[in-house]
């Protein structure tokens, strides 16, 4: 099934998809939109485009487990995304994964001052990388 990752942010929303065999994620790129509803109208082409089945969206809960304003926000953008679009989405825990985006590409040795360029779509890339990580690992459980 094509997945998409979201990483929503208030200026610029990351997103990533990966193949059909769910076996690797990749970056889609970057909406940079003002506003929930533009944003989220910016993710539903791209979401068409990509023949997306799923939507999976980060939920930046915090570190103690509880959800925040941000959560909630994210949370509502979701359930837009599912309404504008018709394709079910899930929230998918994102704690620390802009932390370990912003050192995936100092360690890369790209410039400090071009992260906000990549950061979102390389945040959004490993939503959905532990995403399908977390579903390969379930469904072998099931298994068991």
């Amino acid at each position: 099934m094509v997945i998409i990752g979201i990483d929503y942010g208030d200026v610029r929303t990351g997103i990533a998809v990966c193949d059909k065999l769910e076996m690797m994620a990749s970056g889609a790129g970057c909406i940079k939109a003002e506003g929930f509803k533009k944003a989220a109208e910016g993710v539903a082409a791209k979401a068409k485009e990509l023949k997306a089945e799923l939507i999976v969206v980060g939920n930046p809960v915090n570190m103690d487990g509880s959800e925040g304003e941000r959560s909630l926000k994210c949370r509502d953008f979701a359930a837009y995304l599912s309404e504008i679009t018709g394709i079910p989405s899930e929230m998918y825990d994102e704690r620390l994964t802009t932390v370990s985006a912003h050192r995936y590409l100092a360690a890369s040795g790209v410039d400090g001052r071009k992260h906000k360029k990549h950061v979102d779509e390389l945040s959004a890339q490993i939503i959905l990388e532990d995403f399908l990580s977390a579903r390969k690992k379930a469904l072998a459980n099931s298994r068991d």
